[in-house]
């Protein structure tokens, strides 16, 4: 499964960049890479590691803007279509179990 995680974070003040930047480097050491900006994924083994990584992004979230995760399956992940552009990404994206190199 893969968590989709969104935010909005003031940037007006210079605490506030502050507060953006070190968010960023934090959900990046629990993983999570740029699909786009301000929206960030993660794969995840099971639900049981989404739910312990939705509660320690919650405890580095800013206490200003809007962080949202969605979490779906890797067969609705594999699904999603880019109407302009493409995915670029080191990440294999399938939702076969076994993949052959």
């Amino acid at each position: 499964m893969r968590l989709i995680l969104f935010f909005d974070l003031p940037v007006e003040k210079v605490s506030q960049r502050k507060s953006y930047a070190k968010f960023v480097k934090d959900i990046k050491k629990l993983g999570f890479y740029m699909l786009q900006e301000s929206v960030y994924l993660k794969l995840c083994s099971d639900s049981r590691m989404a739910s312990s990584i939705e509660t320690s992004v919650e405890k580095i979230a800013p206490s200003e803007g809007s962080v949202a995760i969605l979490t779906v399956t890797e067969k609705q992940f594999s699904e999603m279509n880019f109407v302009v552009g493409e995915h670029y990404t080191d990440v294999l994206n399938t939702d076969e179990r076994i993949t052959e190199l």
